[in-house]
């Protein structure tokens, strides 16, 4: 993963320079948008599935978005989580960012950045607009300080990943509302709630294309799709083209890394030969390939420079 074609990203912690080559997320996402590709933006859950994330994307010459739960922050710490980040993009040949999904927690948003992740999700979507606006500008300015650019939402998506989100679908906000608070917010993506929801869905989900189509035309801000995992192709490549930039991916990664796993420790006790690091290259490969699959669904295999 190692080349000369890198993005460098410099970022001011404390008193000293962090150079990062990774690039912004607004670069990642405005050629995508403009050209109307879907970037994976694919959670990862350690430093196996991390790694194999950026594999495939440096195979596919996809640009990625690599995210961490709040819940793999606490879990590995973010220190160790962005040392491996660093040490994994270091002359990394295609454009990647390091997004941090779904936190409701001011707390754990400055300690990410402070890091230095360089895109955040402020999940206020449980607050009062007028609450969530409010808190999401200052979550802007303190990212801008950071160089850091930031996803917003005020419509909780169904469905509960990684301890955040509830079952119980939300009230959706009017279009003007929505894009009232793009403006004001100063967000750079926007995720609505389009009848999507994380996790395995239990019948294909009635999704509201338009309501994408009229948020991209009528801000020219990219949408993320959430609760991608278990979409159809068409489904994909419909909202894809209608300005989903941005196309969020976790159950089917945790599948990948459990379900191959399993698979593993079931031969090896066949076998009654217990290899851990034969389990973990095993996984791995499942999630590069489940990575490169979404590459060349969404169709950002080969647009990286």
């Amino acid at each position: 993963m190692r080349g000369s074609n890198a993005h460098t990203y410099g970022r001011c912690t404390h008193d000293t320079e962090v150079v990062v080559p990774v690039a912004a997320l607004i670069d990642i996402l405005t050629p995508a948008l403009k050209e109307r590709y879907g970037v994976p933006a694919i959670n990862i859950v350690n430093v196996e599935t991390m790694e194999a994330v950026l594999d495939a994307a440096v195979t596919e010459r996809s640009p990625v978005i690599v995210q961490t739960s709040v819940k793999t922050v606490r879990h590995i710490g973010s220190s160790v989580l962005f040392s491996s980040w660093a040490a994994m993009t270091a002359g990394i040949e295609v454009p990647v960012c390091l997004h941090l999904d779904h936190c409701p927690s001011r707390e754990v948003i400055s300690e990410c950045l402070r890091a230095g992740w360089n895109s955040v999700l402020f999940d206020a979507s449980e607050m009062p607009v007028a609450e969530n606006l409010a808190q999401t500008m200052e979550v802007v300015s303190e990212a801008r300080r950071f160089g850091a650019h930031v996803e917003g939402e005020i419509e909780s998506i169904t469905g509960v990943e990684d301890g955040v989100g509830s079952d119980t679908p939300s009230e959706r906000q009017s279009l003007d509302i929505c894009l009232d608070f793009i403006a004001r917010s100063g967000v750079d993506v926007f995720a609505p709630s389009i009848g999507n929801a994380h996790g395995q869905y239990a019948a294909q989900p009635d999704l509201d294309y338009e309501r994408v189509q009229d948020i991209v035309d009528r801000t020219g801000v990219p949408v993320a799709l959430h609760g991608g995992t278990g979409l159809a192709e068409e489904q994909f490549r419909d909202l894809i083209a209608r300005g989903c930039a941005k196309v969020n991916i976790s159950t089917a990664l945790k599948r990948a890394w459990m379900m191959s796993s399993l698979d593993a420790l079931r031969e090896a006790e066949a076998r009654d030969r217990w290899e851990p690091l034969d389990l973990i290259s095993t996984s791995s490969a499942s999630v590069r390939q489940m990575a490169v699959d979404h590459m060349c669904m969404f169709g950002s295999s080969g647009r990286a420079a």
